[in-house]
């Protein structure tokens, strides 16, 4: 009887457009070259490989999370899954969240470090390799001088976005960068929305909640209050 294949991380996932195999491949295609040439290789080789899901305009955004501090252009943006680059050009470090969705980052510049809870020795993520955060898992991530990254995540998107946003809403009370990542992650969004019926079922679930809720508020608590 032939053993059954123990599924990888990098596998597919159901329901999931994007193969972090395939992101991974594309991102190693970007090392060695100078930084602007390798954004363009990734977004050339991720347009060809998911045609129709790709953003191909860079909208470059600063991102505060965590503590870290970098620049991001979201390549693409759904209910389910994201794709986007992300990196800075002078180090940073920070909390790099908890979340209900897993993380993949192809580095292809630089040198990201990482620290995991329980862990006494750093793992060094170099041009080529890939760091995973798995669901409900942290990490303390350094960049010491230069790195650029593809960043894939899938599972619950919307549920990051409070992270993505708590240190410019809260610390650096700086609202702009929340606003354009705002704009460009909901348009993609919104533009993803039925391809394939990708995110349809995630939409008829919010739908069937806020419908329960809207009886429950106009007739079920008035039928509770009569009895």
């Amino acid at each position: 009887m032939t053993p059954k294949k123990r599924k990888s991380f990098l596998d597919k996932k159901k329901k999931c457009i994007f193969e972090p195999r395939t992101l991974w491949r594309i991102a190693k295609m970007a090392t060695g070259h100078p930084t602007k040439e390798a954004f363009d290789i990734i977004i050339k080789n991720l347009d060809k490989a998911y045609p129709g899901y790709i953003e191909t305009k860079q909208n470059w955004i600063f991102n505060n999370a965590g503590g870290a501090m970098g620049q991001m252009t979201v390549l693409h943006g759904s209910l389910r899954e994201y794709i986007l680059l992300f990196g800075t050009n002078q180090g940073t470090d920070g909390h790099s969240g908890r979340y209900k969705a897993d993380v993949f980052d192809f580095i292809f510049k630089g040198e990201m470090l990482c620290e995991y809870e329980g862990q006494f020795e750093r793992k060094v993520h170099k041009p080529g390799s890939a760091a995973y955060l798995p669901s409900s898992m942290v990490k303390h991530y350094c960049i010491k001088d230069e790195a650029w990254m593809l960043e894939y995540a899938r599972g619950n998107i919307v549920s990051m976005l409070p992270f993505g946003f708590a240190d410019s809403l809260l610390s650096t009370l700086d609202y702009i960068p929340v606003m354009r990542t705002i704009w460009h992650y909901g348009r993609l969004v919104v533009r993803n929305l039925f391809k394939r019926g990708k995110d349809i079922g995630i939409v008829i679930k919010w739908i069937l909640i806020i419908g329960i809720g809207i009886w429950f508020v106009f007739y079920g608590i008035p039928w509770i209050a009569r009895i």
